[in-house]
């Protein structure tokens, strides 16, 4: 008669090959007609003394296929990555998303969104947010206690 000896590791190895399987085959695949989320719109945030200005990356997407709100101080960049390739190609591998995508975005201050401007430059889409006139650094000049 032979006698196995319980190995603990050898049951966590094999929970650990479950949870590999799991997160490679469940989430980073994608599916037939699967929406586009915020992931899929990577955005930088930069800020100026006068303004903010937001960078997103926005590759094959048209100015037209694109939504840009303000109020207050939240930004929403809102569109749809379109899919132009004709019916019926035979693809051997796909990668790329498509549907419509939002982005919201909060910023420190309120901005002047009259003034606000867009434009799309190699597929990035740059949008520049004055601060409204409350929100810009003031200075304060200091005196010497007495002196006039």
């Amino acid at each position: 008669m032979s006698t196995n000896r319980w190995d603990p590791w050898r049951d966590l190895v094999t929970l650990r090959d479950a949870m590999h399987t799991l997160l490679e085959d469940g989430l980073t695949r994608p599916r037939p007609g699967f929406t586009a989320t915020t992931a899929d719109v990577p955005v930088d945030v930069k800020e100026t003394d006068d303004a903010y200005v937001v960078l997103a990356a926005l590759p094959g997407v048209e100015p037209a296929d694109v939504e840009i709100s303000v109020l207050g101080d939240t930004l929403r960049i809102s569109g749809e990555f379109k899919d132009r390739e004709p019916e019926g190609t035979r693809w051997l591998m796909r990668e790329r998303r498509f549907g419509s995508f939002a982005r919201t975005i909060g910023l420190p201050t309120a901005v002047n969104s009259e003034r606000a401007t867009a434009q799309f430059s190699n597929g990035i889409l740059s949008i520049q947010l004055p601060k409204v006139d409350a929100a810009r650094p003031k200075t304060i000049p200091v005196r010497m206690a007495g002196a006039e």
